[in-house]
């Protein structure tokens, strides 16, 4: 019996790494780049009417929340883990001009963003209680019409699987156990203590739905944000001999063959994948998540709210990364030894690689300023998936259930804090996967909707 599930855990790792290679890669950024064409370049053109757009209250509208909370509730999402660990991994397989290829992917994400913000409100539904709501799911339902609605249940199936925050919580445990206990010391009782108080800490905020959510997002959004740049900036500051360099390698990088991967075009073709990549998982566009958030914002005009939502990617895939290989390359340049041999990372080696980076930039104490990030990263995004996955339940089984994920979503945090983490992150890696084929095909089908209406909505503006 234990070879069987052995067997189908081999096969759970060998889809996910299939699936979420250049499949997905295809369809996020291929997606992307048609969307950003489609939409005369917009994330652009208009990113300061975007900035305008967040200072603009309807609270006659239908709806939970402001413009402005649902896009810090969705930046809390995607501002996490891999905004660190994704950025080292990223940084030692492609090299620094990885980086450059990010910020590309950032603008292509914005695009996505943009469609799916905008059809988020144009496609509102009511659930069975008859609360106003917004996702995918909605989209399909009430934008390709009642037919369509198993990819709408294809869709919330796998998102109950997919916002479940297993690798974040089984990381921030192993960044506790690392840096403030000795190795001796991690046992699964030890582990057990720290899912607990995971749990607990999530718990005073998610209980209280999307208003409490939204609330703390909004705070601590902007915050960890400042507070981020805040720490870089000295970095920058402190070693200013160096930060020229880094620039230089990110730009040059990006277009010259390294030398661990290979010679000539294909070199550089592979140092654009990884950036790209890395960007995309990041910033999520295209995946459906950040549209259930905008969905539930109190916006009658869908292409108002496209702007905003578009203002994520430019945020999370663009300064938040880019802070990172900042602090990272200057701590690389300042002690070369840190630097992981080979191209096999996991995101738990990249957010060692990550702390030890920002040990070296700042000795004695780098490593734990960039962890009081991580817990703030780490449980911003814990606070946004229970929402999604709450949204999804409501979907498939009826409002009155959906607060019954919530418990479910707290006992995996515990779980995750415990358990081998490689089968459960590459099941949940493929959900994702999986969320993308719906949303990218209904985006697909109703972007002429959205091109309507963004020129109808640009002329009388």
């Amino acid at each position: 019996m234990s070879g069987f599930w052995s067997s189908v855990g081999e096969g759970i790792v060998a889809f996910s790494d299939f699936i979420c290679g250049y499949p997905l890669f295809f369809l996020l950024i291929g997606g992307g780049l048609f969307f950003l064409v489609y939409s005369r370049f917009t994330p652009l053109r208009r990113y300061g009417r975007a900035v305008q757009a967040l200072r603009v209250k309807d609270d006659a509208a239908s709806g939970q929340i402001s413009s402005f909370e649902a896009l810090t509730s969705a930046i809390a999402a995607t501002v996490g883990m891999g905004n660190i660990a994704g950025v080292a991994v990223a940084l030692s397989v492609g090299g620094p001009g990885a980086i450059f290829w990010m910020w590309i992917s950032a603008i292509v994400g914005m695009a996505t963003k943009f469609f799916e913000g905008t059809l988020s409100v144009m496609y509102k539904g009511r659930d069975d209680a008859g609360e106003v709501q917004g996702g995918p799911m909605y989209m399909i339902v009430e934008g390709l019409g009642r037919k369509w609605k198993p990819m709408a249940v294809f869709f919330s199936i796998f998102g109950l699987i997919g916002t479940l925050c297993v690798m974040q919580s089984n990381q921030l445990t192993e960044s506790v156990t690392t840096l403030f206990f000795a190795p001796e010391s991690n046992t699964p009782t030890l582990r057990l203590i720290i899912g607990v108080v995971i749990c607990i800490i999530v718990s005073t905020v998610i209980l209280g739905g999307i208003k409490r959510i939204s609330k703390i997002a909004s705070k601590i959004v902007p915050l960890m944000v400042a507070l981020y740049f805040l720490l870089v900036f000295y970095i920058m500051i402190r070693h200013i001999s160096l930060v020229p360099g880094v620039f230089r390698d990110i730009f040059t990088g990006a277009f010259t063959p390294r030398g661990a991967l290979g010679g000539g075009i294909g070199s550089i073709i592979m140092v654009a994948l990884t950036g790209v990549r890395r960007a995309a998982l990041v910033n999520e566009a295209g995946v459906g998540t950040a549209s259930m958030m905008h969905g539930a914002s109190k916006n009658n005009e869908p292409v108002r709210e496209g702007l905003v939502a578009m203002l994520g990617p430019s945020i999370d895939s663009g300064l938040v990364c880019t802070l990172t290989a900042i602090a990272i390359l200057t701590g690389a340049a300042i002690d070369p030894s840190i630097v992981p041999s080979g191209t096999g990372m996991g995101s738990m080696e990249g957010l060692k690689f990550a702390l030890n980076a920002f040990s070296a930039a700042i000795p004695g104490v780098g490593s734990y300023l960039l962890f009081a990030i991580v817990l703030m990263f780490a449980f911003s995004t814990m606070f946004s998936y229970s929402y999604y996955g709450q949204k999804c339940t409501g979907f498939l089984f009826g409002a009155r259930y959906s607060k019954y994920y919530n418990w479910f979503f707290l006992a995996m945090l515990i779980v995750a804090a415990v358990i081998p983490l490689k089968v459960a992150v590459s099941l949940i890696d493929a959900a994702y996967a999986l969320m993308a084929i719906p949303t990218m095909l209904t985006l697909f089908i109703l972007a002429p909707k959205v091109r309507k209406a963004m020129d109808d909505y640009f002329k009388k503006k």
